[in-house]
């Protein structure tokens, strides 16, 4: 319809068809409004709808009759008419509204013709419909067959949504609303729907746990919901919906029995990860294991049955009965063989146990005698060694224990605190002195320790401090404002992650299966890792075994000797500057005090090594595992050519690619050796984790001598990989984002500070000698699909929608960038500089000084 012209039935005369003057009255500003909405005069707009909608009797039903006689606010995407609904809800809120009030017969039909328009409305225009016609306090009935009517049309998020605003949800079946959300992976959305309702919120676990039972098929499900049509079932595998399940039973507040399904797989997990930790790193005592494998399977059959499987795929008889007679396993169950070999360790009396094997020379070795080793656990031993404990101006190492959990969601509170100071350790039993709450002990070891990290002139050192003092605080209502007192704290981990960022060898060390954290960092400055067989036994068992007080009386005095090391040889590590000053959490520096070196700064392997030939950025070419995504897109950004493996493309795919492409492979964790079986010397590098994606391309920058210049930064799509980009004029990009309907007049502030970390220059003055102009042909406004002015003549469909309006009016802006590839939007803003100034220790040359490379042109 005409926006300046009255509809079919009107007077032209001037009085108004029956029924239809509020409509008549509301076009009467219309065309003003039209002209407007086209120029895009946010302010001006509002205030002449506003005007009109106060000279109108009843602007609700002039509403109404203006959205009955139009379709284009049913698209989605911006229309006049759904800024003027926006408008009218606002307007609503800021003035008492005229018509009908609420509960009036007047109200009850205008509630009914805005329930139908619901049915057609897209998801923005729900909430104003609702608020301006008060639909929550409407019949239920009519809103509910709407809600089902969408449903019935394959609308299930229109329908979820609906019922949501409306709070239809216990007059609604769970499973019917939730599981085509739960096909197509919008978990979110569902949790939404049943916030605040326990009985639904009770009713979806059930439905989501009984996915999880063993056998079960989800694409029963999905055939059940085919206008769902889910994009991949992964996500609803056993494996992956039982960590679902699980966090929706700790967040909703729900009893475990609710999800018995996901709590068996849970378990059967951790049965398949201690068997690994037992029989196949040996890292995990026989006693132990059978102690955490009790805990697990309890009277459980079913996981009774799964771990004979587990032990019997071994294939030796005589550590299954020895594992059968430790946890009472059912005898009938057993293998005849397994059965035979049973007997015999009954006839014996007891389990035959196989040797230990000495790993002394192998390991670090605690350099202080055994009587040095002190177990505190009382209020009168804390009190006898408290001066020992606080002497100003030392240097302590602080570390906790605590039961492993074997991926529980719980998280269990510290058994023990070690605390080393030159010579000695003192181990405070944490069980013992919390109990009870409010007890004597309690509070002397909170005094203790709240003085102890609170005195600036004690060193406390320490490996990933910050959780270890959260778990701290959990543990102990006495110690909960620990992690805030904490004052002249020193974290060895950003330390150990600036020797790894400068790949510093570790003697011996295999990084595939070689020690990890702690351990590699004593490998690394002390010659040997620290044996990690006690990591994971039972720090709750009391007395603890004189393996455990061993054990976790090195792993504080290692923190000790580590820092004395680096402090006498810091260039040996390439570590610059005097660790003892360094900055330190919570510490706060005396006036006039000399003010710290920098942090300290890696120094380039290939440059130490000067052997390894120069590789230009856009040259290294490497294809990513799925577990690197962050590092694929950390590596395109500075120009390499990088694929990366989806989420359910299996490991091996990245060898395929390697020796198709002459690409080399990045990865990390098990699949190294297997990949690396598959290719040549020296193509798989194995990447390390537990680095932040920016510090792992460092590390691999540096490993391959790869040459990255300023003009390289932003040659690729960080989206796809694509190096084939089109400039677009502001003008056309202008034009193209007010054809597509993304544009929004009440929005024209500069929100482009918000979208700031899609753009890949810098703005104006932020960072001299840096602009962003790669080598790349206009976009013609010919070269667009006329059908569908977004679209490139190679079907590419340009991502309009993450352009914002304010950076259409940004002053200076002169043109965009568009990846011919994936469609994605790149304009001049500051990212370029904070690009620079993140990876300038690895980038050649100052800016503007490396000529940029020919890029090919657009296909």
């Amino acid at each position: 319809m005409d926006p300046g012209h009255p509809p079919a039935g009107a007077d032209p005369a001037g009085d108004p068809a029956p029924g239809e003057c509020c409509c008549q009255d509301m076009l009467g500003f219309l065309p003003t409004l039209q002209a407007l909405w086209s120029t895009r005069q946010p302010q001006q707009f509002k205030e002449e709808a506003w005007r009109g909608f106060a000279a109108l009797d009843d602007p609700r039903a002039a509403l109404l009759d203006l959205l009955e006689g139009r379709r284009a606010w049913r698209r989605k995407g911006s229309s006049l008419e759904a800024w003027l609904t926006r408008e009218l809800e606002r307007w609503l809120q800021a003035h008492p509204p005229p018509g009908p009030a609420q509960g009036s017969p007047g109200l009850g039909p205008l509630q009914a013709r805005a329930a139908t328009l619901l049915a057609e409305s897209p998801l923005s225009l729900v909430e104003p419909l609702v608020s301006i016609f008060q639909l929550q306090d409407a019949d239920r009935g009519s809103l509910l067959a709407h809600v089902h009517q969408l449903h019935q049309e394959g609308k299930f998020k229109e329908a979820v949504m609906l019922g949501t605003k409306l709070r239809l949800q216990p007059e609604l079946d769970v499973e019917m609303m939730s599981a085509p959300l739960l096909l197509q992976d919008q978990l979110g959305l569902v949790e939404r729907y049943v916030d605040g309702f326990p009985g639904l919120q009770w009713r979806l676990l059930t439905l989501m746990d009984s996915w999880c039972r063993p056998g079960f098929d989800i694409s029963v499900v999905a055939r059940r919901y085919p206008q769902a049509t889910p994009l991949t079932l992964e996500k609803l595998r056993p494996r992956a919906l039982t960590r679902q399940v699980l966090r929706l039973q700790k967040r909703f507040g729900l009893d475990p029995a609710s999800c018995p399904h996901a709590v068996g797989q849970q378990r059967l997990a951790a049965l398949r990860y201690l068997c690994y930790k037992r029989f196949v790193e040996g890292s995990l005592s026989q006693e132990d294991w059978a102690d955490f494998v009790r805990g697990l399977v309890g009277s459980s059959e079913w996981l009774q049955g799964r771990l004979l499987r587990l032990l019997t795929s071994r294939n030796d008889a005589a550590t299954v009965a020895r594992c059968a007679l430790d946890l009472s396993l059912p005898e009938e169950w057993l293998p005849a063989t397994v059965a035979t070999e049973l007997c015999r360790l009954r006839l014996q009396g007891r389990t035959a146990k196989a040797p230990l094997e000495d790993t002394a020379g192998r390991h670090y070795q605690l350099p202080i005698a055994r009587e040095d080793v002190r177990v505190l656990a009382s209020w009168e031993e804390l009190a006898r060694h408290e001066a020992e404990l606080l002497q100003p101006g030392q240097v302590v190492g602080l570390d906790l224990e605590w039961r492993p959990s074997f991926g529980a969601w719980d998280r269990p509170p510290a058994s023990l605190m070690q605390v080393a100071v030159e010579g000695r350790v003192f181990l405070l039993d944490l069980l013992t002195l919390t109990q009870p709450v409010d007890g004597q002990a309690t509070r002397a070891l909170s005094g203790l320790v709240s003085r102890l990290l609170s005195d600036p002139s004690i060193t406390k050192l320490g490996y990933g401090m910050a959780g270890d003092l959260k778990r701290l605080a959990a543990s102990c209502p006495a110690l909960a404002l620990a992690p805030e007192q904490l004052q002249g704290g020193l974290d060895l981990l950003p330390v150990h992650g600036q020797i790894r960022e400068a790949d510093v060898p570790a003697p011996g060390v295999d990084q595939a299966q070689g020690p990890r954290g702690l351990s590699l960092l004593v490998q690394q400055v002390l010659g040997k890792p620290l044996d990690k067989s006690q990591q994971l036994s039972n720090w709750n068992r009391r007395p603890l075994a004189e393996g455990q007080l061993l054990y976790a009386a090195a792993d504080a005095y290692c923190l000790l000797e580590v820092y004395w090391a680096l402090c006498r040889e810091p260039t040996r590590c390439h570590l610059v500057g005097d660790l003892a000053r360094s900055p330190r959490p919570g510490h706060c520096e005396r006036p006039g005090a000399p003010e710290p070196p920098a942090p300290p700064q890696q120094v380039p392997a290939a440059a130490v090594e000067g052997a390894v030939p120069e590789i230009p950025a856009r040259a290294f070419r490497v294809v990513c595992d799925n577990m690197l995504q962050g590092l694929a897109r950390s590596l395109r950004l500075l120009g390499a050519d990088v694929l990366a493996l989806g989420n359910s493309e299996d490991h091996r795919r990245a060898a395929e690619v390697a020796r198709q492409e002459g690409r080399i492979i990045l990865t990390s964790g098990l699949p190294y050796h297997t990949l690396r079986s598959q290719v040549g010397a020296g193509r798989c590098l194995w990447v390390d984790c537990s680095l932040k994606a920016p510090q792992q391309a460092k590390a691999v920058l540096r490993h391959f001598n790869v040459r990255v210049t300023h003009a390289d930064v932003f040659s690729r799509c960080q989206a796809c990989n694509c190096d084939q980009y089109l400039k677009v004029s502001r003008d056309l990009m202008t034009q193209l984002v007010g054809l597509s309907g993304q544009g929004d007049p009440s929005s024209a502030g500069d929100k482009a500070q918000s979208e700031d970390t899609q753009e890949p220059g810098s703005a104006p003055g932020e960072t001299p000698g840096l602009t962003y102009d790669p080598p790349c042909r206009w976009l013609e406004a010919a070269e667009l699909r006329a059908r569908d002015p977004a679209t490139l003549g190679n079907g590419t469909r340009l991502q309009l929608a993450g352009v914002p309006a304010g950076v259409l009016r940004r002053p200076g802006l002169r043109h965009f960038f568009c990846c011919s590839g994936c469609g994605k939007v790149f304009w001049e803003g500051s990212h370029l500089g904070r690009v620079a100034s993140q990876f300038h220790d690895v980038l050649a040359g100052p800016p503007g000084s490396q000529e940029p490379g020919p890029a090919p042109s657009p296909s």
